[in-house]
């Protein structure tokens, strides 16, 4: 809403009708409380710009269970029903991305989809988001796991903040990554096979992993406020 008179849904004021007003804008309910005849007015509301961003890192591309999907294909199908959401509700949806801005209409969605099902991984762990490019006052969705460095993503955020953008992040975890259903010899290797740990108990390790996902959740939830 931008707090005055204009075309929305929303109601904002009756005035007073003039000569130009056609009959159809007339609130006879209104009018019919006084001597004066009264139009009814719609607040002005205009279309939100919003820029969806997927992590294309190569953490991205595990999954715990072969009848899973891999966190990344899961963040993008999010992210195409999100982006479909919004279009359908006339507001504009891009990509935190070069060459993606946000658009209106049918032929957007389809770029969208397109972008979001060929996307490549990074040979990085984890990518880092550029809010740059985006329109103060706009939105953007996050998707990743947010289990790398969090500088890059604070950084991301305090800029955010900076120019007044607003959104939300969502964290995609797979079913493994939250419970640590892992016992006995395990070798833990990342996706990018840069860095892997060996150990002869791994359910040992089961209490200090889960407080540290817990510590990044609540410093993910800080940093979002």
């Amino acid at each position: 809403g931008r707090r005055r008179a204009g075309t929305g849904a929303e109601f904002w004021q009756f005035r007073p009708a003039a000569a130009h007003d056609p009959l159809t804008r007339i609130d006879w309910r209104r009018s019919g409380r006084s001597d004066e005849v009264f139009v009814r007015e719609t607040e002005w509301q205009a279309a939100r710009a919003v820029a969806l961003w997927v992590d294309g890192g190569a953490a991205m591309a595990f999954s715990g269970g072969k009848d899973r999907p891999a966190k990344g294909a899961r963040a993008a199908l999010l992210a195409m029903a999100l982006g479909l959401v919004l279009l359908r509700g006339g507001e504009r949806v891009g990509l935190a991305q070069a060459g993606y801005p946000p658009r209106a209409g049918r032929a957007q969605a389809e770029r969208l989809a397109l972008a979001l099902s060929t996307a490549t991984t990074t040979p990085q762990e984890h990518a880092a988001p550029d809010l740059g490019g985006l329109s103060p006052g706009s939105h953007a969705v996050l998707f990743s796991d947010f289990l790398g460095d969090p500088a890059p993503i604070e950084a991301a955020l305090n800029l955010a903040a900076s120019r007044n953008l607003r959104g939300l992040l969502v964290q995609m975890l797979d079913p493994a990554e939250e419970g640590f259903p892992f016992d006995g010899r395990t070798r833990f290797e990342s996706m990018s096979g840069h860095l892997s740990f060996e150990t002869l108990r791994a359910g040992d390790l089961r209490g200090a992993y889960l407080a540290r996902l817990a510590a990044r959740k609540d410093l993910l939830s800080r940093l979002a406020r």
